[in-house]
């Protein structure tokens, strides 16, 4: 039993060995595993930290491009109201379409599918983005939603929106050259808009204080009832008379606030590139035209308040005046002796010139630059033309400029001066903001006696009941005004078949409250065997405005008895 049992035991013991032996061995094993699997793990995460580094060092391009273009479309601009509180123009939120070229997966495909939802893109100047590498490109600035819609929806890698603020101008045309236009960037170009950018917005935007931020709006002196009235009246003045281009202003004569402007042809600043056409530009402060007779209103203004000549004064106009070899004579002349009064009715050029030379040169060049006629004239708006003064200021260009010949000023500058020759005398420079009665009280200039004014009131009135200015009486109203008619020039020589015509307002002329300028372009007789003069266009048209404007404006018909329109007397 001994011997048997002790091998067993014995056999056991050495089987138990191996056993242990083995143990260990695996053992090992695992830890070698474990470390080899670690190292993998670390591998890994080494690979993908070395990823996401290569991919930030790639993103850093087009994020400073992401940058910078977040920043020039997300610039907000205050609304333009008008006096009342209607919008001229706001910001509206807009797509525009961007690529990240270093995202795009296939160039081919995606110039495809954009130039095939985009046609008016370029396609090979889309290719040549889509492959510059370049971490940021615009394709495609302020689009419709239904554009933006349809890109959306090709799915393509590494194309884009962003949400920017685009200009819109409600009332379209409306008030184009007032409100102007801005770029693609929504800067000012033009206008209010680039008015107020000179003023403040640019310096607020560039500190970063104009980002999506809500601005209190800017509210203007123009009233857009009565611009859409100035604005349809010379439409249908250019459409019956077939003229080439029109103007009209209506002016706070109190105040100097510019209530209205038009010049046509004129843009929709919603379509930007109709302001770059050089038809389009704007003549009643950016066009320089010879005003023709109106001009006599300031000459008679000018002999007057010099004390050389008086209301009852007469002047030979019997034959025509020979000057420089030239001969100054009347359109329709009366071939008689003519008093003060009748040379402003009749519109006599020689009356005229006779009561300048009573006046003398020197007066009146010193009298056209007391009523800032001779100088440009600032506004709110940057289109401001310069006057074109004669070479030599000699005894023919002193005559020809006291009936609106030899010299040219903008159709602004015309009723500027006007609103002082009728107000009382006061020059007010013209503005296109509110104006304060302190400010109006500061800026006042006396140009003329109150006197004065008060005689030029009655020639105007005189001018309206008896001369060439009956097509724009309002009944009621007691418009009063002068025509003028210009030749133009054309290879440095007057031509009769051309003119400018132009009427110059005022209502009511016992006291009035805002001056009317209308200027029609080369007009043709509205039928044949009638002319084509300033009382037969310009006058009607104005009075059609006055006639529309006035109860806006809150200044009411007034009759004395019997329902006869009240008048005034010298």
């Amino acid at each position: 039993m001994t011997m048997v049992s002790e091998p067993a035991s014995f056999l056991q013991v050495r089987r138990a060995q191996p056993r242990a032996a083995r143990g260990s061995v695996s053992s090992s094993a695992v830890k070698s595993r474990v470390y080899v699997a670690m190292l993998a793990f670390a591998c890994v995460y080494v690979a993908i930290a070395g990823r996401l580094v290569l991919l930030a060092q790639m993103e850093e391009a087009p994020s400073s491009a992401w940058i910078s273009a977040q920043d020039s479309i997300s610039a907000s601009r205050p609304d333009l109201i008008d006096r009342n509180g209607e919008i001229l123009a706001t910001d509206i939120k807009t797509a525009s379409l961007y690529a990240e070229p270093r995202r795009i997966i296939d160039v081919e495909e995606a110039v495809e599918g954009l130039t095939r939802v985009l046609p008016e893109l370029d396609e090979k100047l889309v290719r040549r983005r889509l492959e510059s590498g370049a971490g940021f490109v615009w394709l495609k600035r302020e689009m419709t939603p239904q554009k933006a819609a349809q890109v959306h929806n090709l799915g393509l890698p590494g194309v884009g929106f962003l949400s920017e603020n685009q200009r819109f101008y409600p009332g379209g045309p409306t008030a184009g050259h007032i409100v102007g236009s801005v770029n693609v960037d929504n800067q000012g170009l033009t206008g209010i808009e680039k008015y107020i950018d000179n003023e403040w917005l640019a310096d607020l935007q560039s500190l970063g204080f104009a980002s999506d931020r809500t601005m209190e709006p800017v509210r203007l002196s123009v009233d857009l009832r009565v611009q859409h009235v100035v604005r349809d009246e010379l439409v249908k003045a250019m459409e019956r008379y077939r003229a080439i281009a029109a103007a009209g202003i209506v002016l706070d004569a109190k105040t100097g606030e510019v209530v209205a402007m038009s010049s046509l042809p004129d843009y929709d600043p919603n379509d930007r590139s109709q302001a770059l056409q050089k038809d389009r530009l704007n003549r009643a402060t950016g066009g320089v035209f010879e005003m023709g007779s109106v001009f006599k209103a300031f000459t008679t203004a000018m002999a007057l308040d010099s004390g050389t000549v008086s209301i009852n004064d007469s002047f030979d106009a019997t034959r025509p005046i020979r000057a420089a070899g030239r001969t100054i004579s009347d359109f329709h002349g009366k071939n008689r002796i003519l008093s003060v009064p009748e040379i402003f009715i009749y519109s006599s050029n020689i009356g005229t010139a006779k009561m300048m030379l009573a006046t003398g040169v020197a007066r009146q060049k010193e009298f056209l630059e007391r009523l800032h006629l001779t100088k440009r004239l600032n506004t709110e708006l940057p289109e401001n033309a310069k006057p074109l003064l004669p070479r030599k200021w000699s005894d023919l260009a002193a005559m020809t400029i006291s009936f609106g010949h030899g010299l040219s000023v903008t159709p602004m500058q015309t009723a500027v001066a006007a609103a002082a020759v009728v107000n009382g005398g006061t020059l007010l420079p013209p503005t296109f903001l509110p104006r304060s009665p302190e400010d109006v009280q500061a800026l006042g200039k006396q140009v003329i006696s109150p006197e004065v004014s008060r005689m030029m009131r009655y020639l105007f009135r005189l001018n309206v009941l008896s001369g060439s200015g009956r097509r724009s009486d309002v009944p009621g109203y007691t418009v009063g005004g002068k025509t003028g008619t210009a030749e133009k020039i054309e290879n440095g020589r007057y031509v009769n078949n051309k003119r400018r015509n132009s009427f110059l307002s005022a209502f009511p002329m016992d006291d009035p409250r805002y001056v009317v300028l209308v200027v029609i372009d080369e007009p043709k007789p509205e039928r044949e065997g009638i002319g084509a003069t300033a009382g037969l266009n310009a006058a009607p048209t104005a009075g059609a405005i006055i006639r529309r404007s006035a109860p806006m404006l809150g200044v009411m018909p007034r009759f004395g008895k019997g329902d006869e329109p009240i008048e005034i007397s010298y």
